[in-house]
């Protein structure tokens, strides 16, 4: 381990013990960047033709930034638009080709100078907190999902290890106040993203754009041939079945110079054993666990898929998921196909991390607590379909009735009212 990197680990250790020392810390550590951004702030102008896409903080090329992306790539009035893409590595991701593409590395100079530039930011996640706003920047929040597990403002129980609510609170406070619009799929989401993100006390009730989520469009546009070619390309075997595992992460399961950990509950073994002679499993960890995960010695069973850009992708390769509380299954509901919860923590994780906005008596699949439990439930796939059906049906109309395959061109024509009138 290096200097910098033993200096990190011991400000994040007295982080975790002091939330008076992590202030301390944090604000001179904003203060910093923040002097360095205002270099670029003052240097550049407002250029009303570029428009700055990132999506969670630079680590994938997906999401609903990268539909409205693509979707403006095929659109005249946009033909002398720039396109800046920013990822914490660009070697690593194939965005779509155009002649207006700028790819930059997250938090670099070049970055900084198209924050200052760009008149549109359009992001999925938190922006840095030094990235200051101007007046006619306009701030796209396109977040990455229906939530499931409480947000920011609605998070009651200080379970994080890295902060508390009112850290929390605050932080959403800062990122909020510079939003001018917010994508919503659904009248439940659009409650909810008010309250969590603290909208009305802002000032901010009138920012939604209820029209669906752009990034479920690819769900309705794919064909089965294009199905094959993405089962080929993640050495899916011909004549196997594949399950996609994505478990989220615990925010009270952090390693000082790791990072956010996870403890593997899912015995893999035993699930091989039972039924590798007719499935693999693509395993996606969230991101912010994915590279603490070993998972070679199930070569052949289980494709892990954790940096894997685009998860739409994987959802149409895979024939059922599993989860425990990623909000992924809203999305994945589109296709109508089974999916299993593994909660195999539940009444820790809800109540002492996030709890729940919904009741899980309205998931449209079976839950499970044990690893006997969720493998009867696999073994009764088959049955599946038939047993949620009515479950099924009145969910996707609860929370996906926007969703058809358009909502990216609906979005844009909210944010670019007068190009696209």
């Amino acid at each position: 381990m290096n200097i910098k990197s033993k200096i990190k680990k011991a400000a994040v250790d007295l982080s975790k013990k002091s939330p008076f020392l992590r202030k301390i810390i944090r604000g001179i550590n904003n203060k910093v960047n923040l002097i360095h951004y205002k270099k670029f702030y003052k240097k550049y102008d407002v250029d009303e033709k570029v428009v700055l896409f990132e999506a969670f903080g630079g680590r994938n090329y997906t999401c609903s930034p990268k539909a409205l992306y693509e979707k403006m790539t095929t659109m005249k009035e946009f033909s002398d638009y720039t396109f800046v893409w920013a990822f914490v590595d660009p070697s690593i991701h194939e965005v779509k080709e155009s002649d207006n593409l700028i790819v930059v590395k997250s938090l670099s100079d070049e970055y900084y100078r198209y924050c200052a530039t760009a008149k549109y930011w359009i992001v999925n996640s938190i922006m840095p907190e030094h990235i200051i706003k101007k007046p006619e920047q306009v701030y796209v929040q396109c977040w990455h999902g229906t939530p499931l597990k409480k947000l920011r403002y609605d998070i009651e129980v200080n379970g994080a290890s890295l902060n508390t609510v009112a850290e929390i609170r605050k932080r959403n406070d800062i990122d909020a106040a510079r939003f001018d619009y917010f994508i919503s799929p659904s009248r439940y989401c659009t409650e909810k993203f008010t309250s969590a993100f603290n909208l009305k006390a802002l000032g901010k009730e009138d920012i939604i754009i209820e029209e669906g989520y752009p990034r479920n469009d690819f769900l309705f546009n794919k064909s089965a041939k294009d199905i094959a070619n993405i089962k080929k390309k993640l050495g899916i075997p011909k004549g196997k079945k594949a399950i996609l595992y994505l478990p989220t992460f615990r925010d009270n399961q952090h390693t000082s110079g790791v990072g956010y950990t996870y403890k593997l509950a899912i015995d893999f073994d035993h699930l091989r054993e039972k039924f590798g002679s007719e499935y693999v499993i693509l395993f996606s960890p969230h991101y912010f666990i994915a590279n603490s995960i070993d998972i070679s010695k199930y070569k052949g069973f289980v494709i892990n898929v954790a940096h894997y850009d685009e998860i739409n992708e994987l959802y149409l390769a895979s024939d059922a998921i599993i989860t425990d509380y990623s909000s992924i299954f809203f999305d994945f509901a589109n296709l109508h196909r089974p999916m299993f919860f593994y909660m195999y923590d539940y009444d820790d994780y809800k109540n002492n991390l996030r709890d729940f906005y919904i009741s899980l008596d309205e998931l449209p699949g079976p839950i499970a607590k044990t690893q006997d439990e969720l493998e009867k439930n696999i073994s009764s796939i088959d049955k599946m379909q038939d047993k949620y059906a009515k479950k099924y049906a009145k969910f996707n109309k609860k929370y996906n009735y926007l969703d058809d395959g358009n909502a990216s061109e609906r979005v844009l024509k909210v944010i670019f009212k007068e190009e696209l009138k």
